[in-house]
């Protein structure tokens, strides 16, 4: 049967498939949207059979089916295909593998002024005083930063402890900090929706999940209840660091480039 020869070009087009619908499968993972995912894809897998096999009418049926599922793809997976894109942009799926070390972007000045972070952090544990700090690279977030309150102001550690303080009109929301400056406070960020997310986790830190899975920006988080510092990047979160692991690895992103 011709449909069971394979060579070379037919390894190489079946593996670049299979990375493609592994990179499609860890987007959607965790989310209601896997269940539609998997059976979408066997209704395709289905298909593709029936064809080889030409079984004419229900091959037709299938098929008319997968032609409107692709609209319904649009539609169901608008934001997962929204991050996959986004991915694909940031060349993120080919550098996360390490095949390649490059991005499609050119680099920004990124001296950061990781003490006053830090030193803030610190201070606001010991107080159990919530926060979350987004820290921008090549994404400026924009349209996130306007959502806010514009501030424009030089990072301090007096400046962000105000700013996060109990009482103060600005605490509730997110900071933005792009170029070693305080763009927003009180800014509205993105909540992931991922059902791996602990059920003890709040807003706060779906908020700082959400805007890394949607950029590559760095968020910070301080916990109003326990006083525990975490941070999240590209869509992962660390829990329950310590200031000294935070300092190491804010230096590590930040100062690579200086």
């Amino acid at each position: 049967m011709d449909f069971l020869k394979i060579g070379i070009i037919e390894i190489i087009d079946i593996a670049l498939v299979a990375i493609l619908i592994y990179q499609l499968y860890k987007l959607v993972k965790g989310t209601v949207a896997i269940n539609i995912f998997i059976g979408l894809a066997a209704i395709y897998l289905l298909w593709k059979l029936v064809s080889a096999i030409h079984f004419q009418l229900l091959s037709e049926i299938l098929g008319q089916f997968i032609g409107v599922g692709v609209i319904i793809l649009a539609i169901v997976f608008q934001q997962e295909l929204r991050r996959f894109l986004i991915m694909i942009g940031k060349g993120k799926i080919i550098k996360n593998k390490g095949l390649l070390k490059f991005n499609f972007v050119v680099d920004t000045d990124n001296n950061l002024n990781i003490s006053a972070i830090v030193n803030a952090c610190q201070d606001m544990s010991s107080t159990k005083t919530g926060a979350i700090m987004i820290l921008t690279q090549i994404d400026d977030l924009a349209i996130f930063a306007e959502s806010g309150v514009e501030m424009n102001a030089s990072i301090s550690e007096p400046m962000i402890k105000s700013i996060f303080y109990k009482n103060s009109p600005l605490h509730d929301g997110a900071v933005i900090i792009r170029e070693n400056k305080i763009i927003s406070a009180r800014s509205v960020l993105p909540v992931s929706n991922s059902n791996e997310i602990p059920g003890y986790l709040g807003m706060r830190h779906r908020a700082a999940i959400g805007i890394t899975e949607e950029s590559d920006a760095i968020a910070i988080i301080v916990s109003e209840e326990t006083g525990e510092v975490s941070y999240a990047k590209e869509g992962e979160f660390f829990n329950r660091i310590t200031i000294k692991q935070l300092e190491v690895f804010l230096n590590k992103i930040f100062t690579q480039t200086q």
